[in-house]
């Protein structure tokens, strides 16, 4: 079997493409859980956070379907449907689109370089929930909006918050965000529990200065990554309710990929978010399968996108120069 791919990229959290449309590829969701474990593991001659297949939909311009790289489907990827609004937009001629997730239909767009050379792509981060039961948080409350969470050995404050992927979101300083306390928590959070039965993203969260956060998430079904879209949405939205950010205006979101932009949006009872960031080619690339078998694969044919790396790697050093006016690393 010849499978075609493109390597990409969402603020270096980096993902397979493979689009489904295109190449008529009947796959199975057990075939799309074996293949995101072969090709996605760092030791691979791919390696990734997960796999991006874009399909066709009955009712949007495309679909996208997200594996991670333990095999697990994800309900959301704001990094990765930047990617997919990329791909999509420049392969049907368009510059906004509809696509197809999960949990809701989402709109996307091309919009202004985030950094000069950069393309840049604006999707929508919805539904937003901040019901326990949408993550879901077993609690004997209906939400937990910036408190401690109950029978837990930390005094770290949580909001928990579905957008649609479950987040849990602590503001700290730097130095609880340079402690091992993320680690520690996020695994258990993960493993098995009465807490989280499907396991949680956990972020924890630093404000810079007014509009400027810092973001690092550790991801269900990836762990710790360069960056989490979702994560920096959801987090975007709780430093406007508890940090001194403002709905309706840009907030600047550092990770260690690089950065991206928000905006919050509250209408009529309803949140949505705006996450603005690049969607970056790697490379393209052909699958070799031997014997169909997808832990006995091969890249053949692979073309680098050496400009775009390049214009990335100005975006990530202009940020570790402002991070570092704050100490960051």
């Amino acid at each position: 079997m010849i499978i075609e791919m493109l390597k990409c990229h969402g603020s270096g959290n980096d993902f397979i493409l493979i689009d489904e449309m295109g190449q008529g590829l009947p796959f199975s969701d057990q075939e799309r859980a074996e293949m995101a474990l072969a090709l996605c593991a760092r030791d691979s001659e791919a390696g990734a956070d997960g796999i991006l297949f874009v399909q066709k939909s009955q009712h949007a311009d495309a679909k996208m379907r997200v594996f991670n790289a333990d095999g697990s489907e994800a309900s959301m990827c704001g990094n990765g449907l930047r990617c997919v609004a990329r791909y999509a937009c420049e392969k049907l001629g368009r510059s906004q689109l509809v696509i197809e997730t999960m949990k809701a239909d989402l709109e996307v767009e091309r919009a202004e370089d985030v950094f000069e050379g950069i393309p840049t792509y604006k999707v929508e981060i919805s539904p937003v929930s901040f019901q326990l039961k949408d993550l879901p948080m077993q609690l004997e409350q209906d939400v937990l909006l910036n408190e401690k969470i109950p029978d837990y050995d930390t005094d770290l404050e949580f909001t928990a918050v579905a957008v649609p992927n479950p987040h849990l979101i602590a503001m700290v300083d730097q130095k609880v965000l340079q402690s091992d306390l993320q680690e520690e928590l996020s695994i258990g959070f993960n493993k098995p529990n009465d807490l989280f039965p499907d396991g949680v993203n956990v972020s924890f969260v630093r404000l810079l200065e007014k509009n400027h956060i810092f973001v690092r998430t550790f991801e269900r079904g990836v762990g710790f990554t360069n960056a989490c879209g979702t994560a920096m949405s959801a987090s975007s939205l709780v430093t406007c309710l508890y940090a001194g950010n403002e709905p309706e205006k840009e907030i600047s979101v550092y990770n260690n990929g690089g950065k991206v932009k928000c905006a919050v949006h509250q209408s009529e009872g309803e949140t949505k978010i705006d996450l603005i960031g690049n969607a970056t080619y790697e490379y393209q690339a052909v699958i070799h399968l031997e014997n169909d078998d997808f832990q006995k694969f091969s890249l053949k044919d692979k073309t680098e996108f050496t400009a775009e790396a390049e214009n990335y790697l100005q975006l990530q050093d202009s940020v570790v120069q402002y991070l570092n006016t704050f100490n960051e690393l």
